[in-house]
């Protein structure tokens, strides 16, 4: 079953616990880009670095989180965010204990510090 926008947009808020600032910071930290699965078109970025990039536009362009900004391709990004981070966050214990561990740092390519919890 999928959620409904006004959950995902919700959880977003939640899980995605960096502000625009720290996470344009992160992104251009060499760590950023090491985390995670190469794309299938060879740029040499991955996955996360790539969600990353959009999850900044989204918050940069909706920085109050009105959920009547957000387009339909927000929504389907957030869903994927909110996914994700759950997902990682119930299995990456490494995350938590561990601020330079890959899953630490590619949960910040989603949005998510963990140290912030």
């Amino acid at each position: 079953m999928v959620k409904d926008a006004d959950t995902v947009i919700k959880e977003f808020n939640e899980l995605v616990n960096m502000t625009a600032p720290e996470l344009q910071t992160w992104l251009k930290q060499p760590e950023s880009t090491d985390a995670g699965y190469s794309k299938s078109d060879n740029s040499g970025e991955t996955i996360g670095h790539e969600s990353g990039r959009k999850i900044l536009s989204i918050l940069e362009k909706n920085p109050t989180k009105d959920p009547a900004q957000y387009g339909d391709e927000d929504i389907d990004h957030m869903r994927k965010v909110v996914a994700y981070n759950k997902r990682h966050l119930a299995q990456e214990g490494a995350a938590k204990r561990d601020e330079g561990s890959r899953a630490c740092r590619s949960l910040k390519n989603w949005g998510h510090d963990a140290r912030k919890e």
